[in-house]
């Protein structure tokens, strides 16, 4: 796309971001992206990559590299323990039993939900100052 202002491309990124972190990430990816040795967050990257190559040109790189960092989990976990936001509790309920099995799932937890858009805001905050630089 040429000729976009900055403020098309951060509209253009976020869409394009968002179908990639979203509808196009699988179960495979979400459970083992935090993990730099293993292929999924390798592959993550580069559906950000390649769908924000389409509005971004080669600054893309930049961007799925960055999107790979963010998804370890690890400048969200520093960024929240240093300027000490609700932590996650990774409390569980109980959904009914199974045969002699009891099933649970995690449950509505504030520090979990903090997390999850602090990193959403990183990856927006890259995307917009590469709007700006681009």
């Amino acid at each position: 796309m040429k000729n976009l202002t900055a403020s098309e491309m951060m509209i253009w990124g976020l869409v394009l971001h968002f179908m990639a972190d979203w509808p196009l990430q699988n179960h495979w990816m979400a459970v083992h992206k935090r993990n730099l040795k293993h292929p999924s967050g390798w592959l993550h990257a580069g559906f950000h990559g390649a769908l924000l190559f389409i509005v971004f040109g080669w600054f893309s790189v930049i961007l799925a590299v960055s999107h790979l960092l963010i998804d370890t989990g690890k400048p969200v976990e520093w960024w929240s323990r240093t300027i000490r936001q609700t932590q996650p509790e990774g409390k569980q309920v109980e959904v009914g039993r199974f045969g002699s099995r009891q099933a649970y799932m995690p449950a509505w937890d504030i520090g979990t939900e903090v997390r999850l858009w602090t990193d959403q805001v990183f990856h927006i905050l890259a995307i917009a100052v590469i709007a700006l630089v681009a």
